[in-house]
């Protein structure tokens, strides 16, 4: 086994963000004049590439790593960066209604862009709380006239949404977390969003650009939820499950009570520890 890369975490404040992230995670954020929306844990995107924070490659960022090392993640790489990002982010406020796009239509219409597949991971959500999964338009032309005619009570699906649960968002899927909710998210290394819908919320005095034809353009209908698969794995040791495996990941969550052995059989591997304390191969870890 390859020695484990600890990385150092990147902060980013968001207007809807929170103020839980420093706090539940003991991460040193002092900054107290904007809230935080989001941690990046691991990322190799142009808008926050991760840096190593242990011996033997110690500063050297993830992409600078993966480009002098590439057998260390087996030789997997996207256009020489980290092929993904995993992120927690804190909800406060509602965040946009938006879509991503696919590789296709990313790398027509976003300067070569990879496109955006997503997974979140409920970490915590408030009671009677809820997300915003599909819509409710049955074609593709209804989907234009009730986003054009602004008709956002029909066309948003909300659905409930408690901890621990878990969703698969491919490209094309309208999506949105809600105020109340924390989540950690595992995507394609990409930040194109569209915004479809903003709540008419003003940034600035302004109200927030929207993107409502290449939105129109990219949202896949009639909706049909992506199903998680919730496998359960055989780990001695451990209550493990593949929750989902998409051509751009495989997540699986594991608890483990005393001592397991893992056989990963992936080119890398990325840990998020979301709970409790330990070691892992004789390093001691943590939540956070």
């Amino acid at each position: 086994m390859k020695d484990i890369l600890f990385l150092k975490p990147l902060f980013f404040e968001k207007i809807w963000g929170g103020n839980k992230l420093p706090e539940i995670y003991n991460f040193n954020y002092t900054n107290t004049e904007f809230p935080l929306g989001e941690i990046w844990g691991v990322s190799g995107h142009k808008n926050g590439i991760s840096e190593i924070l242990t011996s033997p490659f110690e500063g050297m960022s993830i992409n600078n790593l993966i480009n002098s090392e590439p057998d260390l993640f087996g030789n997997k790489t996207a256009n020489g960066e980290f092929p993904l990002q995993i992120r927690i982010i804190d909800a406060k406020e509602d965040l946009s209604i938006q879509v991503h796009p696919d590789d296709a239509y990313a790398a027509e219409h976003e300067n070569g862009s990879l496109g955006k597949m997503e997974c979140w991971y409920i970490l915590d959500a408030k009671e009677g709380g809820t997300i915003v999964i599909g819509h409710n338009a049955k074609n593709h032309e209804e989907v234009e006239e009730m986003i054009r005619g602004k008709r956002w009570k029909e066309f948003i699906r909300e659905i409930p949404v408690k901890k621990g649960d878990f969703f698969q968002i491919n490209p094309g899927c309208v999506h949105a977390i809600k105020g109340g909710t924390l989540i950690l998210e595992t995507q394609q290394n990409s930040d194109i969003t569209y915004r479809v819908y903003d709540y008419d919320r003003l940034q600035d005095g302004k109200p927030r650009a929207l993107h409502v034809q290449q939105s129109i353009d990219v949202i896949k209908a009639p909706f049909e939820p992506a199903v998680a698969e919730h496998e359960k794995l055989d780990v001695e040791g451990a209550e493990a499950e593949k929750l989902v495996s998409c051509p751009c990941y495989t997540v699986c969550k594991a608890t483990v009570n005393g001592t397991a052995e893992f056989d990963w059989n992936q080119p890398f591997v990325d840990i998020s520890v979301l709970d409790g304390e330990g070691s892992f191969d004789g390093t001691p870890v943590k939540k956070g």
